[in-house]
Order: C-alpha cells, then structure tokens, then sequence
C-alpha cells in the first residue's frame, strides 16, 4: 500500500536549491554525492550564479524548471528559505529537505522563521523535513540527499555484506545518524534508509519511525532521540511495531538535564527526566541501549539470526580462557549456561583432542578448527534442544586463514534454527569478516556488548502487546465537585475515588471533640487519626498521624495532640480536623500513583511503599490507562516482587487485588487528565491472597 513519504524516500526528481560547483562546501558536496551514488532520477540544480554545473543545465528559479519535482533539498541562507519554500509550492514540489540552519536553535526571530515553515507546509501540503537537517540516505533507492561522509563512494572499494535483512535509522541528530550507518558499513550490516529530522518544522520523528514501520525492505529500527514532538504518530507507529514484531532499538538523550519539578507527591518526585520516555519504550517492546557500539552488536544479532526460544547459551571456543570469559559476559547479564548432557558431551568429545572439554563452555581447542571439530560442534548444537543460542569465541586476526568453510557453514546457519553469535577476541581482520559475511556472520569485537544484546533478544523474543485497559469496569462521573483547589487533603482526596468508584474503607472526618464518641462507634477500635489540611501532604513529618489507638481515652489525648503538632510546624496551614479510621490488617507496602508528562500525558506507577519509597526507588511507569494484565506484569517488574509472592514463607499478597485497583487507578487518571495532575496511594496494604487491599493514605493533585 502507498505510504504518503514514498516520493519523499524514493523521488522521481531532485531540485538542488543552492547548488554549487565547489565540491568543498556543502552545496557541491550534496550534488557529488548523488551522483557517486548514481541516483537514477533527474537532478535540477538551482543557483541564479551559473549556467551549468557539472554537465547538468542550471536553473534561476524552481519555477523555471517547468517539470514535476519530487524533492527539493535546500541549501541557501536561513533567510531565504522562506521564499524558496513558497516558490516551490507554487511549482508543486512534494516535499522540501532544508540542510540550512540558523532557526529555532538560535531562538528569537530565528524561531519565528522556522515557525512561518511550519504553516507553509499545513497550509500547502508540502512535506518537509528540518531545517538544521543532515538530509537522508534511501539505500535501495541510491538517493544520497545528504552531505554526509559516511555515504561517499570509494572508487575500487567493495563494500562489506553480511546480511541481507536491514535496519533503517531515524535520527534527530543528523551526526549520529549517521555514525550509525558508518560503524554499520563496516561490520556489513545493510541498511535501506537513515534520516536526519533535524529541528522538525513539518516532518517528526514520529512520521519517520511510521515510514520504517510499514517498509518491507526494513527489518530492523534504529531510532535515536532527544524528544518527540509528533506524539500522536509516534505512539501509532509505536504499537504498529509491536503488532508486527518489529524490532525498534532506541537510545534517548537527554536523560541528565532534569531540571527542579514542584511536585506534591512521591509518585511525580521519584519520576526521572525520561521516565515517561522508557515507560512508553517498555510498554510497546522498544530495545532501549544508550550506547552506540551496543545498539548496532544488537541490531547485528537481529539482522543475522533468528529470536531465540529461551535464555540458555552454549559458548564454543578455541581458547579456554576466552570461552569463560563469554560465559561470564552472558551469565553476567542474566543468561544460563548449562551443563551439557553426557550424551551430547560425549558427541563432541569425539570431535575434539583429549585435552579439550565440553562441558560448556565448550574448549575445541586451536586443534579443533583444523579437525573441523569447530564447525561439527556448532552443527551439533543447533539441533540440540538443550540450549537457545550459541555463542562462538575464536581468533579472526588472519588474513590468510579462515576457522570456517563457507560451504559448510552457511546452510547451517541459513536454517535459522537459532541465534549463533560470533565474536573474535582479536582485531578481526578484513578477510576474516568478508569470507564470514559469506555466511551470513557478522563478526563482532566487543564482549560486554555481545552479552547485553544476546540479553536483549532473549527479553524481547519473549515480549508481547499488552491487551487494552477495560474502561468500561470503572464507570465515568463527574468529580468537578471534588476537585475546588488544586491540592486536596487525605480526606479529600478519598472522598473524590470513592466518587469515581474506588473502594476504601469508611473513615469519619472529625472537626471538633465532640464528634469523636461517634467516630469511635462507627469505626470501632482499634484505630487511627490523621490531621488533616492541604498543605500538609506528608503528615508524619509533622508527627500529624497517631497508629493502635485502642481506647477511648487515648482517642481524646490524639486528637489535641495532632492538632497541636499541626499548628506547631505549620502554623499558616488550614486544618479541616482529624480523619478518624479502622486500623488496617497488615500487608505488603505498595505505592500506587499516577503523574502527568508533559509529552505523554497521564503514567501509572507502582513500587515499594510506605515511608521507605523515595530511599529505595523501585517503582516501575507504564503509561496510563493500563490492564489488569499489564498491571500485573508491572508488579513482576519490580525488584520487591518476591514480597508479594510468599517470600519466606509468608502468604502470598492478593496480587490479583492489587492489579485491579492499579488498573481502575489509571482508568481514572487517563479519563481525568485535564482535571487531574497526580493521585497517590501510599501505602496500599497487600493482605493475604483473596483478602484485597487497604488503601491507607491518599493524595490527589488537580491540574492548576
């Protein structure tokens, strides 16, 4: 089916607004290189300056072309741009790249420039991409719109094929984009696109990862990122990926400049820079890897092999201490290396000198390349059932011999039985990584990288969609009454989720003495009392909150008490009274909350709770309205999982419950997000499976 950025990607003619004869600057350097690349299409170069440059007429204008134009790439100062861009919507020119820069980066009129492109291209529908943009490269297509040096063409230079799926890059930082594609060159890993969004005017990030998503000659995405503008295409793209099992590895920059966040709860306190950003990357199966050299070993193992079934590895080698040393990387990351079984240890052993083991991991020794008992290991342990993958240890530094016969190796691995991973613990030389790609190998040199990646195939093979939130279980109602101020109290804030439809258990609100002999009859002892007011969100410190009242007497002396405390250490603070309530059974600490991004909108948070929360930091996002079923993956996520799952001898907590209640929670939050900043439950007492949970304290924050 046609993508709207088909001609953008593959277009029938190019414009060359500011073309140049000098191949030094970047005008001339943008025309070199579409043609070093032999772009098939018509190339109109525009400079009012010249008649012709390099054989090819010239034009004064777009307009002068007098031919249907496909693309325009834009080379001229910031300036002028703006008309440019207008001439070539009146020509009919479908899409713009704007390599020029001096826009939004640089604020004031600057911005404003880039602002007047922006409603160009809605009001023409004229597709463009940047400005302050390094173009793209359309692989397949032989479209270089770039001045890059990763795709200059050297003459006499074969280039390095290992694979023949492809991964295509999306890049906001038109550098790194194609540094990615430089480092993938050289490994032998085929791309079909890389582009640059540059300051996005019109064109996202969002709109690109759409593009790679729906492109059959892509398999495999590598995004970097500083932040998404387009968010309603992304999170399209997002889940399409996930539908179709596309892999996306994404790197977001940007995580350390998180700046002051006035928050009223623990839930938006404990939230990163990025928090939102990974949420939304674990919720649609993103790989995430902040280093450059680690997302392309990645993107390697997943153009050159097939998912695995499971998590055990077996590692073969020609030296022992490189064998352990890729055990170790593996194990260190979480994956099993198992013993192998005597009649499999016993096939191998026949292939292998004396002095060798196979226990695994498996020492062929040097002896066992040239006996060929490195291969017929490898053969062995692609048909076992006993391991997921194999990683293959060895020297590649020849540049005469090989450990590996192509005929011999290639069907093996072209069955895709399972991933077989090959890293060299030498400087792999050239001839070892062009008669390995023969296979189908990418030769890789960088051991930690190559046990974090063979994790991360390992996690991702096992990733699936979670299923839709049930919004219809928590019924829609109007809390407009609930929400007068921008921060409620505990009493308050309870009183609006027993509106939405939350159960909590039945607490009194006490103003004066008087009403405690009532409170006491209906909440029954023994019981707690809690000062209440909104401005003071954290009671205990203010030593606002009193446990195991089980008297009458004791209930009179708390109440003065707390008051007192109150307006002792925060004598301008508003005080409504003393919420009286039941003394809750005990239960695991959970906190529940929800906070607001300012991309993503409303995150649903669960982790650790009680006084302990911000110390520990182990919480887990997602973003909001999620399932009962994604809830509970969220739990499992976090480190203090065992407590809820019978941790030494203790019951096991109602987890079921508590997935309800996170579900019903960020239903609420996402159905209220233009009403509702934060909520917070902390704790959430997990009682003994089949016993629910208690909601102990409560926090809501209104959008201000």
């Amino acid at each position: 089916m046609p993508h709207p950025l088909d001609s953008f990607f593959a277009p029938a003619s190019i414009a060359l607004i500011g073309a140049s004869r000098d191949h030094e600057k970047i005008p001339g350097r943008l025309l070199a290189m579409l043609r070093k690349n032999e772009y098939s299409g018509k190339i109109y170069p525009v400079n009012p300056n010249y008649a012709e440059i390099d054989g090819l007429a010239c034009h004064k204008s777009i307009a002068e072309i007098g031919a249907p134009i496909d693309l325009a790439i834009v080379i001229i100062p910031a300036r002028a741009v703006l008309p440019a861009l207008e001439q070539c919507a009146a020509a009919g020119v479908k899409n713009a790249v704007i390599i020029s820069s001096g826009f939004a980066e640089e604020g004031g009129d600057s911005a404003a420039m880039q602002d007047a492109i922006a409603a160009l291209a809605k009001r023409t529908g004229m597709r463009i991409s940047g400005p302050n943009a390094e173009g793209f490269f359309s692989h397949v297509q032989r479209v270089a719109a770039t001045f890059s040096p990763a795709v200059d063409v050297k003459p006499g230079v074969v280039p390095l094929v290992a694979t023949t799926k492809r991964i295509g890059i999306v890049a906001q930082s038109g550098g790194v984009g194609f540094a990615y594609y430089h480092r993938a060159k050289a490994l032998g890993i085929s791309t079909s696109y890389v582009v640059s969004a540059g300051n996005e005017s019109d064109l996202g990030a969002g709109e690109f990862l759409d593009y790679m998503v729906q492109d059959t000659a892509t398999d495999v995405i590598l995004l970097f990122i500083e932040g998404i503008r387009d968010v309603d295409k992304f999170l399209a793209a997002a889940r399409r990926a996930a539908e179709l099992k596309k892999p996306i590895i994404v790197t977001k920059v940007g995580r350390s400049g998180a700046g002051e966040r006035a928050a009223a709860s623990h839930t938006a306190s404990m939230a990163g820079w990025s928090a939102a950003y990974d949420a939304v990357f674990a919720k649609y199966g993103f790989i995430v890897s902040n280093d450059l050299d680690e997302a392309l070993t990645i993107a390697a193992l997943l153009v050159s092999n097939p998912l695995p079934k499971g998590d055990r590895v077996a590692v073969v080698t020609t030296s022992g201490g490189a064998g352990i040393w890729g055990a170790d990387a593996v194990a260190l990351q979480g994956l099993h290396v198992p013993e192998l079984s005597l009649p499999i240890q016993a096939e191998i052993g026949k292939l292998m000198p004396s002095y060798s083991t196979a226990r695994n991991p498996i020492d062929v020794t040097a002896q066992g390349v040239t006996s060929g008992g490195l291969q017929k290991s490898v053969d062995l342990l692609t048909v076992s059932d006993e391991v997921d993958a194999i990683l293959v240890v060895l020297s590649l530094s020849s540049d005469v011999r090989k450990p590996f016969k192509e005929p011999e190796l290639t069907p093996v691995l072209a069955v895709q039985h399972k991933p077989v991973v090959f890293y060299s613990y030498t400087v792999p030389s050239d001839f070892a990584r062009r008669e390995m790609a023969k296979s189908g190998v990418v030769v890789l040199s960088g051991l930690t990288h190559v046990g974090v990646a063979m994790r991360r195939i390992a996690d991702y093979a096992k990733f699936s969609l979670p299923r839709a939130a049930e919004e219809v279980r928590l019924p829609a109602r109007d809390l407009s009454a609930h929400l007068t101020s921008p921060v409620l109290s505990e009493a308050d804030s309870k009183a609006l989720l027993r509106a939405a439809g939350i159960t909590l258990p039945d607490e009194v609100l006490v103003k004066e003495k008087s009403e405690l002999d009532a409170a006491v009859a209906r909440v029954g002892l023994p019981l707690v009392m809690k000062i209440q007011s909104p401005d003071i969100p954290h009671k205990s410190e203010v030593g606002g909150v009193r446990v195991n009242i089980n008297t009458k007497g004791e209930v009179f002396l708390a109440f003065e008490a707390l008051v007192n405390n109150a307006r002792k250490h925060r004598p301008e603070a508003a005080i409504q009274g003393v919420l009286v309530g039941p003394m809750a059974k005990r239960g695991v600490e959970i906190i529940v909350g929800t906070m607001t991004d300012e991309t993503f909108g409303p995150m649903m948070m669960v982790g650790l709770g009680g006084i302990t929360t911000e110390l520990f930091r182990d919480v887990v996002y997602r973003p909001a309205p999620v399932s009962a079923e994604e809830a509970g993956a969220m739990l499992a996520g976090l480190k203090a999982a065992p407590l809820l799952n019978g941790f030494r001898g203790a019951a096991k907590a109602d987890v079921a419950a508590l997935a309800q209640l996170i579900a019903d929670v960020s239903v609420l939050a996402a159905r209220h997000a233009g009403e509702i900043a934060e909520i917070e439950l902390n704790p959430v007492l997990v009682h003994p499976e089949g016993q629910g949970v208690t909601i102990v304290d409560a926090l809501v924050v209104g959008r201000k």
